[in-house]
């Protein structure tokens, strides 16, 4: 049986694990010592590191995590590290035998311009591309090249969870409802959220089904974050530039 659990880092970061009592995939290991810990603290073993983008703080650990002990690493092929990784592109198949799970990779630029996700009929690793009622910021990518990416993984199948790699839900649902403030699913979801964040749980993992009805950038058609978006045209390409650009200052 396959477990999938956070491993806080950093002031929000969450590095997924995933595991089967025996042996471990690790997910954007921006820091080794928690990672380190938590394979000792569950005795696993490390079988495999997944890297979504080259961002220091989901791939500063692998060094040392690699000290501590070996295993092959996934990475996307459009982007360069410092480290011997299996490159990945468009399309690609990984097969992880250890945890009997299998991905295939998705190309997702925007958040970066070589940004990969690995998905399955259960399960998408999304690193920074989606989050919880939001999405990434453009560091190198173009809002066309986001908005298409995150309309790829609209087509994904509903009740896919959604593993995103930082805690940003409760100000992103803050902000959506600005757009959207008569979204009851919305309202329910920050209620939800309250409540988890109180007991120190993590917002994640999503759905693809609750993001299609509660994060704006999902929702660039909806009357009303068109309304609220104040984006001069009305198109979607238009309002997510707009909305991403009112997230930023959010």
């Amino acid at each position: 049986m396959l477990n999938i659990i956070p491993i806080p880092a950093f002031d929000d970061n969450y590095i997924w694990l995933l595991h089967n009592k025996r042996y471990a995939v690790v997910v954007d290991p921006g820091d080794a010592v928690p990672v380190i810990a938590t394979l000792n603290k569950l005795n696993l073993t490390l079988a495999a590191i997944l890297i979504t983008h080259h961002h220091s703080d989901h791939i500063d650990g692998v060094t040392a995590l690699l000290e501590h002990q070996e295993a092959p690493i996934y990475a996307p092929q459009y982007e360069k590290f410092n480290f011997e990784h299996i490159k990945l592109a468009e399309g690609d198949e990984i097969t992880l035998p250890e945890i009997s799970q299998s991905f295939r990779v998705m190309w997702l630029p925007g958040h970066t311009l070589g940004h990969i996700a690995y998905v399955n009929d259960e399960t998408l690793l999304c690193g920074d591309t989606l989050f919880g009622a939001g999405c990434g910021r453009l560091f190198e990518g173009t809002p066309n090249q986001l908005l298409s990416s995150l309309n790829r993984l609209k087509a994904l199948k509903g009740s896919t969870k959604v593993f995103c790699t930082h805690e940003y839900s409760a100000k992103n649902i803050a902000f959506a409802l600005t757009l959207e403030p008569d979204n009851v699913d919305l309202m329910q979801r920050e209620v939800n959220v309250r409540a988890q964040r109180a007991q120190q749980l993590p917002s994640l993992p999503s759905t693809i089904n609750w993001e299609l009805k509660t994060n704006p950038f999902l929702r660039c058609s909806q009357a009303t974050i068109i309304k609220n978006s104040q984006a001069e045209n009305h198109d979607e390409l238009s309002v997510f530039t707009a909305i991403r650009t009112l997230r930023n200052h959010y």
